[in-house]
């Protein structure tokens, strides 16, 4: 009961930016003198502190509290098939610092050796002490059990079932958490972004991959075992492209980068397109150039996601879609004919309750997004954190 009134406190502190020791009593229902004794035990921690007084309506002005960004620092790791990106952030996910390490092979000893070297490099940068890292959050894609800190599977990498937080803690004594790639981006919009204060409201990402996350009740939803939100592979024509996954006819097969570079090559084979397309830039050069060709392959690619974003909203309803990724490059061709679709398919009762926004994401959102993992324990109501390692107001 300690644990859960100390995390209401210091949830209401985070929400509010900045409120007094009176409004957080009020708000969570805490005795003031409860409020008193778990306020000054989180200013000694350090995660929160006393900032300029408030306004008074006569008597003593309150003095307000907000939380410290100092209080404490995480890293953040996103582990793609050729390198590891991390970044180094503080309470409030400011990028403090950044450091990329390449993957010479795609051994699994090779990859947590890169991750444990970039930690290392971004502690050492920053000078922080390593009591002050509270703790590091990986994101990967695959089909990743966050609650066991397993990696079920990764089509990218070839894994199954490894036990990868164990493997990280063994190196790294620190707190380590795991999940989706995509989920941790959609913790950060929750926590931090255009999704923050939305109660249910998905994120789709486009780029190597399609992937979604899924906030349910303010809840990231995971699924039975970490693999809700594979929609990528989604069957859109049973007898479709082969896609990564073995399957055919995935969705990947007709948006995701890779494929769109594959109907290029076929469109120059075809004698369409004047030269052979081999990076995704030069499809969009041609776009922007007008190139008919080009526009209709991204054309056709907006109007499968749109099928798919419509059949999501009658399917959940949600509040609000978000559509990032590094395939978003494109959104100027894209994004018309997306939306086009989902007002055709949208069921007409439905028609207007989803906002769908585009988010064009920094090249360090994905590693921001998987220290998102290490803040949402810290900010987390206790009933629900990750049994797996030690919970952050326990490391003293």
């Amino acid at each position: 009961m300690r644990a859960i009134n100390r995390a209401a406190v210091l949830n209401t502190i985070r929400r509010n930016g900045g409120i007094s020791r009176t409004e957080v009593a009020r708000s969570t229902g805490l005795s003031p003198a409860t409020v008193t004794a778990i306020t000054a035990e989180l200013i000694k921690d350090g995660l929160i502190f006393e900032k300029a007084s408030g306004n008074s309506r006569g008597g003593r002005r309150p003095i307000l509290l907000a939380l410290n960004p100092h209080g404490g620092y995480v890293v953040g790791i996103k582990l793609t098939e050729e390198h590891v990106f991390g970044a180094l952030t503080d309470l409030e996910a400011t990028v403090l610092a950044k450091k990329t390490g390449r993957l010479d092979n795609q051994r699994l000893d090779t990859a947590i050796d890169a991750i444990v070297a970039v930690v290392s490099s971004l502690v050492a940068k920053t000078g922080i002490a390593r009591g002050q890292l509270l703790g590091v959050g990986v994101g990967l894609a695959g089909i990743v059990d966050a609650r066991e800190g397993t990696l079920r599977h990764s089509p990218i990498f070839g894994w199954r079932d490894v036990p990868l937080v164990g493997l990280l803690l063994s190196h790294l004594h620190v707190p380590v958490y795991i999940d989706n790639d995509v989920n941790t981006l959609t913790l950060t919009e929750q926590l931090f972004g255009v999704g923050r204060g939305i109660e249910s409201f998905l994120t789709l990402t486009i780029g190597r991959g399609v992937g979604m996350g899924i906030v349910v009740n303010g809840q990231l939803y995971p699924g039975r075992h970490g693999g809700a939100g594979e929609i990528g592979h989604m069957v859109i024509d049973p007898d479709g492209p082969l896609c990564e996954c073995g399957h055919r006819g995935c969705l990947e097969t007709y948006v995701s980068d890779p494929h769109l570079l594959r109907m290029a090559h076929e469109a120059f084979e075809s004698g369409d397109l004047p030269a052979d397309v081999t990076e995704v830039e030069q499809l969009l050069e041609l776009a922007g150039a007008g190139n008919a060709v080009a526009l209709a392959i991204y054309a056709q690619a907006g109007e499968t996601l749109g099928r798919t974003i419509a059949n999501l909203i009658n399917t959940l309803n949600p509040m609000e879609i978000i559509i990032s990724g590094e395939g978003m490059r494109a959104a100027d061709f894209l994004v018309e004919p997306l939306r086009a679709t989902v007002d055709r398919h949208v069921m007409a009762g439905l028609s207007g309750d989803t906002e769908i926004r585009i988010d064009i994401m920094s090249d360090d959102a994905w590693a921001r997004g998987a220290a998102s993992l290490v803040l949402q324990e810290l900010f987390k109501t206790p009933l629900y954190r990750s049994e797996l390692v030690p919970t952050l107001s326990t490391l003293d």
